[in-house]
């Protein structure tokens, strides 16, 4: 069995290499026999530079606030391997909910480290006094429906024509876990 690599708080200093491994985690979508995982054109596939401000400014944000985020790494020989993180739901009144994002670089794909990270990010969060989970996923990402669904996220819905991504008609799934 591999070696799990160690899962710790990303600091806020350490963003720019954060955004390094993300650029590149994000090469993959949809290219290369992986699943389009990202609603972004492939040609267009990286981390915009507005969403990265507003990832660091969510790190400083407390939980429960409009906006907060906090994002976990796991960490190898090989630099950063995978990353989870929780932020706020936009809506008013869902405070006691978290919407989550991860990803698993490709040399480590397929190794159980993105079940680790998913329970990693849940634990964290029942500590933090939320009570749900949610997720959005490309319905045709089946190897990380698969993932969700043996982690206890149950679909509670799909948006079907969600997005016009190179040509392709994409369905959203909604998915969410009871803490």
């Amino acid at each position: 069995m591999p070696v799990v690599p160690a899962i710790r708080a990303l600091d806020p200093r350490e963003t720019e290499q954060f955004f390094v491994y993300l650029n590149d985690h994000l090469r993959d979508n949809g290219t290369h026999g992986h699943p389009l995982f990202q609603p972004m054109p492939r040609s267009q596939s990286v981390f915009p530079e507005e969403k990265a401000v507003a990832f660091i400014k969510g790190m400083g944000i407390a939980v429960g606030q409009p906006g907060w985020r906090r994002a976990w790494a796991a960490t190898g020989q090989d630099g950063i391997l995978g990353h989870v993180d929780l932020r706020a739901r936009p809506e008013g009144g869902s405070a006691h909910r978290a919407l989550l994002g991860m990803g698993v670089h490709r040399m480590a794909r397929r190794q159980g480290l993105g079940r680790v990270l998913v329970r990693s990010a849940m634990d964290w969060a029942r500590q933090a006094g939320l009570e749900w989970v949610d997720l959005e996923v490309l319905s045709i990402n089946e190897p990380a429906r698969a993932l969700y669904r043996d982690c206890g996220f149950r679909q509670t819905g799909e948006i079907a024509d969600m997005f016009r991504i190179d040509g392709e008609q994409l369905a959203y799934t909604l998915m969410s876990v009871k803490l």
